[in-house]
């Protein structure tokens, strides 16, 4: 081995090494992920309990709660879209509960064109998870308060619109319910989990890096020679 292959093979060696590293790394990342997502499934799927007294977004985020009260006034909708059913909007509304108080309700999603049905005046229950969405970001519209149209879900904002519990419960059950909403209980399908794409990524990169470096090197030994 020449002293001119010394340099090029170990800057190609160091930086498979580098690459595979950050390769292994994302698999670790993905086993971790797999687990908290299973984690956050069981808990999604978990037992209802009755709502606390003073639900947590940090210890409380996915509890799956029973509520149950009246349909109070104050309501509003968040635009969305489902796949293969197009826009539409999700329709939040209060739910006055026996102690007195008032939280938010998901109820679910209304296509673009359809009509809600009738709100019931009878005693409502309500099976569904806690919520709170990280929804805003800095290209979020501010929401439009007299039609009552926003555009993501902001708990502690609308709470404060609609004079309730910054609490939000995501319905998967509603007795009696209406029929012309399609539920969109919580779920971990909105959850990133492109590991082992960036796994995959890396490990591609150290291949060809170490192509590319023998490639190297066979052409300063040809010339070498």
């Amino acid at each position: 081995m020449t002293r001119r292959m010394i340099f090029p093979l170990l800057f190609g060696l160091v930086g498979a090494v580098v690459l595979i590293a950050l390769g292994i790394w994302q698999v670790q990342r993905l086993a971790w992920k797999e687990e908290a997502l299973a984690r956050i499934e069981a808990r999604i799927a978990a037992a209802p309990v009755v709502l606390p007294a003073a639900p947590d977004p940090a210890r409380d985020e996915y509890l799956p709660v029973t509520i149950t009260g009246h349909w109070g006034t104050g309501a509003l909708r968040v635009l969305a879209s489902v796949r293969q059913v197009g826009a539409g909007h999700r329709m939040i509304r209060v739910l006055e509960t026996g102690d007195g108080g008032r939280v938010l309700v998901d109820r679910g999603f209304l296509p673009d064109g359809a009509m809600p049905g009738p709100l019931s005046e009878k005693e409502v229950t309500v099976t569904g998870n806690l919520h709170w969405p990280d929804e805003v970001d800095g290209f979020t519209p501010e929401p439009d308060l007299e039609s009552g149209l926003w555009f993501a879900r902001d708990v502690p904002a609308m709470a404060a619109a609609l004079d309730t519990r910054p609490v939000l419960v995501v319905a998967r059950r509603v007795a009696p319910g209406d029929p012309s909403l399609m539920r969109l209980p919580v779920s971990t399908a909105g959850i990133p989990n492109d590991h082992l794409e960036y796994a995959i990524t890396w490990f591609s990169l150290a291949a060809v890096w170490l192509g590319m470096t023998g490639l190297l090197v066979w052409r300063i030994r040809r010339k070498t020679d």
